[in-house]
């Protein structure tokens, strides 16, 4: 017979492990129902309190936004191509600095710029202010692409700089001759209606970014160490405004990344004696590599979602997701884990849940019937900011587990470490504040760069490096901007710069942006004298270039 005491001991037991279990999670939807609605829609990204002014709008004609919209064409069609960091097209920079030079004469005539060459082929400006006592900050862009083939299914020629339906095609459009141009023209119109910044100002424009920068960025930073110069802040291209790519999300996000992921190149080899494909061995190089390859694509780094940037990205984007996904993002410290496991479905957002690994190159062979002596695969992996280098190859190593499988590698960084946007951090706030002068109601986030930029050779001038390119992406834009078709959407009648000037308040912005007239109205800005054609811009295809330059220092999140 059972123990009617033993029983009842049981179920009193179960009773309290039920109620602790209901208590634990009262409490917990407690403190986080408690964090969602006490959530600060700006929390940790307040504006210090700017002051508001009255913005003077400088409005470009029709004749002069027809001519940058040729600069940019004729931009795209000089092929600036980096194959290697060895072999690039030289012939095609030197013509693209003579290029640049008749496109913006004030810049390069004005005694208040300096212009010099560096490594032959980049370019490093200094803008002069008028108080030599105020800390400078840099503005990066590149003026190299990436190598296009005629044959891959471009719409229209990859350096041809053609309109069609509406787009701009060629490489650089978005990466990154739209900003070269951008940051140059601005500077040409605010020299042209003799404005002076107050605080000094660097340009440097790369000329070997897509071959990881080591000789034009690389010597930027050696000249300003030797100069013994220190930077305010970085802004560099990176992230972007998000318009319907984070699912749920009210509206599009301004993501400004405070830090960039880390990368390798990893290149796997077998070795074996030659033999004849009449006597095979059982094991061949190639199918040894194969499968090493294969044992890394099936078992994915670890997830690291929420230890990064990313957290801090989804947390102050939480108030504006739609219930419950509000509730789950303004609760990262009990929901990562779930939130980790939906992001990784997506190719798109799987890059911030942790450390991508893709193979992209795979030879071996040099006749049918011979077995290979010889297989090697490349595996480019892009280092979440939550791990390092070492850790990365420790797993690679222990995934692969063949000690057959030699494991090099031919290039590796850590992730670069994640600069301030508290209330404080004053390139932050300036950027962020550019982006609302223009988009009252936009959402302005911290963010991750899955992609490398020039920026983190700058580490050691700047504790501050931002990657911000003010371009508009919404679902299936990826595929322009990273396969073929490179393309920015124009409108011919609308395609202008405004040069936006505070002057009367304790800071002067200067805001560069070149947009197109579609679909998105400026309202509630008043921008003086508009025509119609410059009062509104594409939704999708913006290329917003934010370039300030400042009056005062901040002091404990307020500007003096």
């Amino acid at each position: 017979m059972t123990d009617p005491g033993k029983k009842f001991r049981i179920v009193k037991f179960l009773k309290i492990i039920i109620s602790c279990a209901v208590l634990t999670i009262a409490s917990l939807l407690t403190v986080a129902t408690i964090r969602t609605l006490s959530m600060d829609v700006n929390a940790g990204l307040q504006l210090a309190n700017w002051e508001k002014t009255t913005n003077l709008s400088l409005v470009l004609d029709r004749h002069e936004r027809e001519q940058l919209f040729a600069n940019l064409k004729d931009a795209i069609r000089i092929r600036t191509v980096s194959y290697s960091q060895t072999n690039l097209n030289t012939s095609a920079l030197l013509l693209f600095d003579r290029f640049i030079r008749k496109a913006f004469p004030t810049v390069f005539s004005s005694s208040k710029v300096k212009h010099e060459l560096v490594a032959n082929y980049s370019h490093l400006f200094w803008v002069q202010g008028s108080r030599p006592e105020l800390q400078p900050y840099m503005l990066l862009a590149h003026t190299d692409v990436v190598p296009a083939s005629e044959d891959d299914a471009w719409e229209v020629p990859p350096f041809s700089g053609d309109e069609k339906d509406g787009f701009i095609y060629g490489r650089g459009t978005m990466d990154d001759k739209g900003s070269v141009m951008g940051i140059l023209a601005a500077l040409e119109y605010i020299l042209m209606k003799g404005y002076t910044p107050q605080r000094g100002f660097y340009i440097g424009l790369g000329h070997d970014e897509e071959v990881h920068g080591l000789n034009g960025a690389v010597n930027i930073v050696r000249l300003l160490k030797e100069r013994g110069v220190k930077l305010l802040f970085v802004l560099d291209e990176g992230s972007a405004i998000l318009d319907g790519i984070l699912k749920g999300l009210d509206g599009p996000a301004a993501l400004i990344a405070t830090s960039e992921k880390g990368a390798t190149v990893l290149k796997l080899s077998v070795s074996m004696p030659p033999s004849h494909a009449s006597m095979p061995p059982r094991e061949t190089t190639i199918g040894i590599l194969a499968a090493a390859v294969k044992r890394l694509e099936e078992n994915p780094m670890k997830r690291l979602f929420g230890l990064g940037p990313e957290g801090g990205m989804f947390e102050h984007l939480a108030h504006k997701f739609r219930f419950p996904l509000n509730f789950v993002m303004s609760n990262l410290w009990l929901f990562a884990p779930l939130i980790a496991r939906i992001m990784e479905r997506n190719e798109t957002t799987n890059a911030f849940v942790r450390t991508t690994t893709a193979v992209t190159m795979f030879n071996a062979g040099v006749k049918e019937n011979v077995i290979a002596s010889y297989a090697e695969a490349f595996v480019n992996m892009r280092i979440h900011s939550a791990q390092t280098l070492k850790e990365v190859l420790e797993c690679v190593e222990s995934t692969v587990g063949d000690p057959r499988v030699k494991i090099e590698v031919v290039y590796g960084f850590d992730p670069l470490p994640i600069s301030p946007y508290d209330e404080t951090s004053f390139g932050f706030q300036i950027i962020k504040k550019t982006v609302l002068d223009m988009f009252p109601s936009m959402i302005v986030a911290p963010g991750m760069c899955i992609a490398n930029t020039d920026s983190r050779h700058f580490k050691d001038l700047s504790s501050s490096i931002y990657r911000f390119t003010p371009a508009i992406y919404k679902p299936g834009d990826a595929q322009r901007f990273f396969i073929v078709s490179y393309s920015i959407h124009i409108n011919s009648n609308g395609y202008c710069i405004y040069l936006i000037i505070r002057p009367k308040a304790s800071l002067s912005c200067v805001f560069a942006r070149t947009c197109c007239a579609t679909d998105w109205p400026l309202s509630p800005v008043k921008l003086e004298h508009q025509t119609k054609s410059t009062s509104v811009c594409s939704k999708a295809h913006i290329q917003l270039l934010c370039r300030c330059s400042f009056s005062e220092p901040i002091s404990h999140g307020i500007i003096l």
